[in-house]
């Protein structure tokens, strides 16, 4: 298969029609490697690729994509987020200077002592941010 016709299979299996801004964001974000990106750094790469979408489809988009399960947002503060292609179970180190994210594996760090839960739910899973900076 073309890069394209798997990322309109990706799109269609999704649940998402694959028009053409999405294919466009598409193409950025699942080229095969694992990776975070904030709404402008997005923004960027795509019109840097050539295409040309607004920031706000951009928004939209991520949005979308998030609620698909294609990826998931990694909230650093307030109103920063990342979108993360790899939507398996696992952590980040957040360097607070360059503003990058990096993950770290699910088994490089323990979790114990959580809390005891309310009646009737269950730990969906635990995000973990470690903040780092240089000394």
């Amino acid at each position: 298969m073309q890069p394209d016709q798997e990322i309109t299979l990706l799109l269609q299996k999704a649940g998402l029609r694959p028009t053409a801004q999405r294919l466009a964001l598409a193409r950025v974000l699942f080229d095969g490697s694992d990776k975070h990106v904030s709404a402008e750094s997005l923004h960027e790469g795509v019109n840097a690729a050539g295409g040309r979408v607004s920031l706000a489809t951009v928004y939209n988009t991520l949005h979308q994509f998030k609620a698909a399960g294609l990826l998931r947002e990694v909230a650093i503060e307030g109103d920063r987020s990342f979108y993360d292609t790899n939507t398996s179970n696992h952590f980040h180190l957040y360097d607070v200077e360059e503003g990058t994210l990096l993950d770290v594996d699910h088994e490089q760090l323990k979790i114990s002592g959580l809390p005891a839960l309310p009646k009737g739910q269950v730990i969906d899973r635990v995000d973990v941010i470690v903040r780092v900076k240089r000394r």
